[in-house]
């Protein structure tokens, strides 16, 4: 799915960056030979011709909310890929997923990523939405030296770079999403913000860029809460951070806690502007009981939120609209999901077409180097930037009768 550059693009930071990959490729990796599909000890690779994918996910206890989701989304784009395969140096090869349920548990992932990449023998790994799992499965990942796609929200996935040269990571980054809601409230007239922030890695990432997002646009930090870990009762996180009666609250955390917390928002007597980070978009935040509570509600998310236009006719958009339609079609509704781990699935497909090779250091070489429109969005890795959600492509949405609404 990667995208050729273009006359019109020749000029643009990702022509730019495009350009660049192939130049460092070229300098980077010398000429494919049979070895390419050997393990790096020099014996023939495990799996024969199919490209195996390590995946780890939340089906179950905690973060179970968007691993599902996510797992719906993989089937539709496996059967895709699959239909014609994977050219891989001479080779067209089967991409062949195996699952595993890491319950929420950082502990466990590191177990089940570690026996995919010695028993298994996994070119690649993506998943987890999860910060705490997602971290878990970096230090495996980094350790025996296995390229992983994440699909968590949380900076310090791919943080510090000299610590996670095999780790990139799909979803924006939370100063990008910080100073959209900032310059969001600042244009609402607002002057004081309360900051209501999921407990863990999420929430750290959170209370950093929006202290500082509103630094920048000139606006107040009323007051910074945490929620409790676990899910436990919201109610006393929810009355502190109004209790100041401020002029709006950005509630930071993902489903299925966003609508929890934002009921007890609501209860705590909250009838103000309330902002939502990308992590809050998921099915179950406009479902039941928080349809309500949530109605109104501000949200930065990728632009693929708002879905395609009948007018909007690149690769992209259709292959986006092609997605939603099938998943409607097979669980009932599309509500503002969005697919990172199709993204997650085709991107590394994509680099071990262009790197011929199911080695797993060719494949991160060329991972770090793509530069693609996914089904959520435009990405543009580089060596030094392992986040690749392009910021340019955030849009700002509102609840408006039980659905996600685009207004900028």
């Amino acid at each position: 799915m990667a995208t050729p550059m273009t006359d019109s693009t020749m000029l643009t930071r990702r022509g730019v960056l495009s350009a660049a990959a192939g130049a460092l490729l070229l300098s980077g990796c010398g000429p494919t030979t049979a070895q390419d599909d050997a393990e790096p000890d020099g014996s023939a690779s495990p799996g024969g011709p199919e490209l195996l994918i390590g995946v780890s996910l939340e089906l179950t206890g905690r973060g179970a909310a968007l691993g599902v989701l996510q797992e719906r989304a993989l089937r539709i784009s496996l059967e895709d890929i699959n239909v014609e395969r994977v050219q891989v140096g001479n080779l067209r090869r089967s991409v062949r997923l195996l699952v595993r349920d890491n319950r929420g548990d950082a502990r466990l992932a590191a177990r089940q990523t570690t026996d995919l990449i010695r028993d298994d023998h996994v070119h690649a790994l993506l998943g987890t939405t999860l910060p705490e799992t997602a971290m878990a499965v970096a230090g495996v990942a980094q350790r025996l030296r296995t390229p992983f796609v994440s699909l968590a929200h949380g900076d310090g996935i791919v943080l510090p770079l000299a610590q996670r040269t095999f780790s990139y990571k799909l979803t924006p980054d939370a100063a990008d999403v910080a100073r959209r809601l900032a310059q969001l409230a600042r244009s609402e007239g607002l002057e004081r913000v309360a900051l209501l922030a999921a407990d863990g890695l999420h929430g750290d990432s959170g209370v950093r860029a929006v202290t500082a997002a509103l630094r920048t646009v000139g606006l107040e930090l009323d007051r910074a809460v945490r929620l409790p870990r676990g899910g436990a009762d919201f109610a006393d996180a929810a009355e502190k951070t109004v209790a100041d009666e401020p002029d709006g609250v950005i509630l930071w955390s993902a489903a299925p806690d966003t609508g929890s917390a934002a009921r007890a928002l609501r209860r705590a007597g909250w009838r103000g502007p309330l902002f939502l980070d990308a992590a809050a978009v998921a099915e179950e935040t406009l479902e039941g009981s928080n349809a309500t509570a949530v109605e109104g509600a501000y949200a930065v998310h990728p632009a693929c939120l708002g879905g395609s236009t009948l007018t909007n006719t690149t690769t992209a958009a259709l292959a986006r609209r092609d997605f939603v339609f099938r998943y409607i079609q097979q669980h009932g509704g599309f509500s503002g999901f969005a697919p990172y781990a199709s993204d997650a699935l085709r991107l590394i497909a994509d680099a071990a077409r262009l790197s011929t090779s199911i080695d797993r250091g060719r494949i991160r070489a060329f991972l770090q180097t793509l530069v693609t429109d996914g089904l959520v969005g435009p990405y543009a890795f580089t060596p030094i930037r392992h986040s690749g959600f392009e910021r340019d492509s955030l849009g700002v949405y509102t609840v408006s009768g039980g659905s996600w609404v685009r207004i900028s």
